[in-house]
């Protein structure tokens, strides 16, 4: 839906920019690639935004059905780590070798 609506914005913005007669061709032409940069921009980094948000959710995962994963060069289970939900980071638990140790799960492969 967010898409259909970023779409009718732009062709709004377009429509309002052929009305503006005192900008010359390759001035329009200047703020359309602008704004179309802008819009790309926008995509490319809400799509990276997204594949990073799922490969630290399936790290999460992992980490819940008691698997081991690798983070940071460090191998991540329950016995050795507990997870904060909130910040989906692993923190180390007492009585480890890893204690007090904090890695975050977006690290995780």
């Amino acid at each position: 839906m967010a898409y259909i609506a970023g779409l009718v914005i732009t062709g709004l913005f377009f429509l309002s920019l052929h009305y503006f007669t005192e900008l010359k061709t390759s001035q329009k032409a200047t703020v359309t690639a602008i704004v179309l940069s802008i819009i790309l921009s926008a995509v490319a980094f809400n799509a990276y935004s997204t594949a990073q948000r799922e490969s630290m959710m399936k790290a999460v995962i992992k980490f819940n059905q008691n698997k081991t994963i690798r983070c940071d060069g460090v191998d991540v289970n329950n016995s050795l780590y507990s997870i904060s939900i909130g910040t989906y980071t692993f923190i180390g638990k007492e009585n480890t070798p890893n204690y007090g140790q904090m890695i975050s799960a977006s690290t995780c492969e």
